[in-house]
């Protein structure tokens, strides 16, 4: 027997929703498969109809499965294992692909997909802890994961080595969830960008799919309807007749259709509880907006753990990046998503990818 093999026994055993799969060059990733759910499911209403993560060109699909750990790259390929220093300093569309050069169903974890974990660790009570205070949580005063990399001039700790922290780090508080989702490096992800502000995506998870281009000009991505929640041929200037815009309201973002500048010169950021909507966004546009994880669901205070949405409404091209860094504090956590960076030509140490797999329908 493989000695890669017995590796995947000896995982089920301690873990049974991981599984290790292998790319196209025969090498290993360990991931974590998390089956279909319905927005009900998340709690995201009562509907049961399939959380768009589960829908690749028009075809629902019965899995994901996510990398458990932040990614590395070898040889221009994608890598979850443990005890590795995250990759870092790389644009989103390397990230990219680094996941889709694994072979058929790899990619880049889309935004839809981060948002099923997100919401399913707060439908659960366990939303993750992590490295977001210089090598442990801002909420710990004792438990710290293994440095990866130097530390810096004051002698923190930055990054951490991949699923070295405590329980409290891993998605659903178990030895069989998905590290770091929270903290660390933030993560680029799939599927979502800002053009002046203006929101596009591509349809349900069909970034999935490597066939679907994420490219600057692809007429893969689209606007949404403020009116009907559905999505729209974009302009290309981000001016859209009736899309969702972000614009900066004086201490928060609000959701709108108005193309009117809000007169911001670089990015802001506020609480996910704090982004409101006018009433331009119906009913259908803010479902989707709460399934994109940039605007709440919930009427309670605190349930979103404090985390921080940021975005630039000025740039051409914004792309997102979620969880945040080792420094970010309160303000990381699992519903943190950044658009401050372009996908194509920003880099930074503190940011990173994950990569994920989808069996892709078949006739797609």
């Amino acid at each position: 027997m493989a000695n890669f093999d017995v590796a995947a026994m000896a995982l089920k055993a301690v873990c049974p929703s991981n599984e290790i799969l292998y790319d196209d060059k025969g090498l290993p990733s360990v991931m974590v498969r998390i089956p279909k759910m319905t927005y009900a499911e998340l709690d995201l209403g009562s509907s049961t109809n399939v959380f768009p993560a589960f829908v690749v060109n028009g075809h629902e699909i019965d899995e994901i499965y996510i990398s458990k750990y932040q990614n590395i790259v070898h040889n221009g390929r994608a890598y979850s294992l443990p005890g590795r220093d995250p990759g870092n300093t790389i644009y989103g569309a390397d990230a990219l692909a680094a996941c889709t050069a694994k072979g058929d169903g790899w990619h880049l974890m889309t935004r839809m997909e981060w948002m099923a974990i997100a919401l399913w660790c707060k439908k659960n009570g366990t939303m993750p802890k992590g490295n977001n205070n210089y090598g442990k949580d801002t909420g710990d005063s004792i438990y710290q994961a293994i440095p990866s990399c130097p530390r810096d001039a004051s002698n923190r700790i930055q990054r951490v080595a991949t699923g070295t922290g405590p329980l409290s780090w891993s998605h659903d508080g178990t030895p069989s969830g998905i590290w770091d989702l929270n903290g660390n490096v933030y993560e680029w992800v799939g599927g979502i960008r800002t053009v002046n502000g203006e929101i596009q995506i591509l349809a349900n998870n069909n970034a999935a799919d490597k066939s679907n281009s994420q490219e600057l000009n692809s007429d893969q991505w689209k606007a949404i309807s403020g009116s009907s929640g559905l999505l729209i041929t974009p302009n290309g200037s981000g001016t859209t007749s009736g899309s969702v815009k972000l614009r900066w309201d004086t201490n928060h973002w609000n959701l709108t259709t108005s193309n009117t500048a809000d007169g911001t010169t670089t990015y802001q950021g506020c609480t996910l509880e704090s982004v409101t909507y006018d009433n331009s966004v119906g009913a259908a546009a803010q479902l989707l907006l709460q399934a994109l994880g940039l605007l709440k669901y919930d009427t309670g205070s605190g349930a979103y753990g404090g985390d921080y949405i940021y975005a630039n409404s000025v740039e051409a091209e914004r792309g997102f990046y979620c969880g945040g860094g080792w420094y970010r504090g309160a303000t990381a956590g699992v519903f943190c998503a950044n658009g401050y960076y372009s996908f194509f030509s920003n880099r930074g140490d503190s940011i990173g990818f994950r990569s994920a797999f989808v069996k892709l329908p078949t006739g797609t």
